[in-house]
């Protein structure tokens, strides 16, 4: 299989921000021509102004956007007129699939919606990426990754029992609508190859959170009552969290009976590990705190290192609480290749996370480094077969940069 199995696609990326650009990242890192489409005005995507910022190419550019738009093209151009839109137009007809974020009604104003777009190209794929979906009275919201995570209840059942509710600041709302959105446009480019037709595929910030929730949710209707927040415990498993050793914490992750077993061997909690209360797990949920009492008292007998040997001796997952850095620099993360550098011809040398994926063994490639605003322009407008006079008067107009 071919490290770019997406070769031969064009995906017109008219998203900023996260969600969108994650889902085109990682259809340019299979292989497609990306080409991003930004505003000339206001410095382009926003995530461009949003520190860190790494200076080049005169230009400041954001971390956030370096991070989901490696693969890609960048073309500025004014949506808001007769011809920037023409010039989107010129490129939907050609293309396979396009992906929008705009707020409510946006992307219809400006005529590059579903219905605008596949009118011209009935094969087109179109993604439309939203706050709240189109359907249900919260439809006309905006959604950010931090509104829906207090919306959809997410914030309800994170951080510590007696503490206050507390953001999970790696945004998964936004990334993992960002990755509905990928399965959805792969199913419909899948679908077209039976049918000869595009069609349009939705993915929402509310369907991702609550889609997230599901066994949280089924455990509410069945149980009837609201969660206690688990710190970094597991309402369903125990022991499950982290531990104090002698002297530093790890993460102790007795997730069945057996290893439970293994588990009292190694601690000194024969005496208890045949006790009803304890002897399954089922049981040790019920009796939790007891449960917490006797390992705690178990793991500050000896230090993080001795017990991280002895339970992966075992079998028994464990880890240390690994920083960024202590992740970066571990040799199983140099190792699988998820981390890696490259150079970008205005920034230098820029480290990034590959897509999470192997094709025969082979991670996918930085093609094209994140592109500097509008740097593509010109050359995509030449491929559409714009004349240089035209090029000259769409620039000098900043209908086009």
């Amino acid at each position: 299989m071919s490290k770019q199995p997406l070769r031969g696609l064009r995906v017109l990326d008219l998203s900023k921000v996260l969600a969108g650009p994650l889902c085109a990242q990682y259809l340019g890192d299979m292989g497609a021509d990306v080409i991003k489409i930004e505003s000339p005005r206001g410095g382009g995507d926003e995530t461009r102004g949003w520190p860190p910022l790494r200076e080049g190419g005169g230009a400041r550019t954001g971390a956030i956007f370096i991070s989901t738009n490696r693969n890609k093209r960048s073309i500025a151009v004014d949506l808001a007129t007769d011809d920037g839109r023409e010039i989107v137009h010129r490129l939907a007809r050609r293309a396979d699939v396009a992906i929008t974020s705009f707020g409510p009604g946006v992307a219809t104003k400006l005529g590059v919606d579903s219905a605008s777009l596949r009118a011209l190209n009935p094969r087109l794929v179109f993604c439309d990426i939203s706050g709240f979906g189109s359907v249900g009275p919260m439809s006309q919201g905006k959604g950010y990754d931090v509104i829906l995570q207090a919306f959809c209840g997410m914030l309800s059942i994170t951080g510590e029992a007696d503490g206050p509710p507390v953001r999970s600041p790696f945004s998964p709302v936004d990334q993992g609508t960002g990755l509905h959105a990928l399965a959805g446009i792969l199913a419909a480019l899948y679908e077209r190859e039976r049918s000869g037709v595009g069609g349009t595929v939705e993915a929402s910030l509310f369907d991702t959170a609550t889609g997230f929730l599901a066994y949280f949710l089924q455990n509410f209707w069945e149980r009837g009552t609201e969660p206690v927040r688990p710190g970094s415990g597991h309402e369903s498993l125990c022991p499950y969290q982290v531990f104090e050793t002698a002297d530093k914490p790890l993460i102790l992750g007795v997730a069945n009976d057996a290893l439970w077993q293994r588990f009292c061997a190694l601690a000194g909690l024969e005496s208890v590990r045949d006790d009803p209360r304890f002897a399954t797990n089922a049981a040790r949920v019920e009796h939790r705190a007891q449960t917490l009492s006797l390992v705690s008292a178990a793991m500050r007998t000896r230090g993080r290192a001795d017990w991280l040997q002895t339970l992966d001796a075992a079998g028994i997952p464990c880890s240390p609480l690994h920083t960024l850095g202590e992740l970066s620099a571990h040799p199983h993360t140099r190792a699988s290749g998820m981390v890696f550098e490259y150079e970008h011809p205005a920034l230098g040398t820029l480290a990034t996370v590959a897509q999470p994926l192997r094709f025969d063994g082979e991670r996918t490639e930085v093609r094209r480094a994140a592109p500097m605003h509008g740097e593509h322009t010109r050359e995509v407008l030449a491929e559409l077969g714009y004349s240089e006079a035209e090029i000259v008067r769409l620039t000098s107009k900043g209908e086009a940069r």
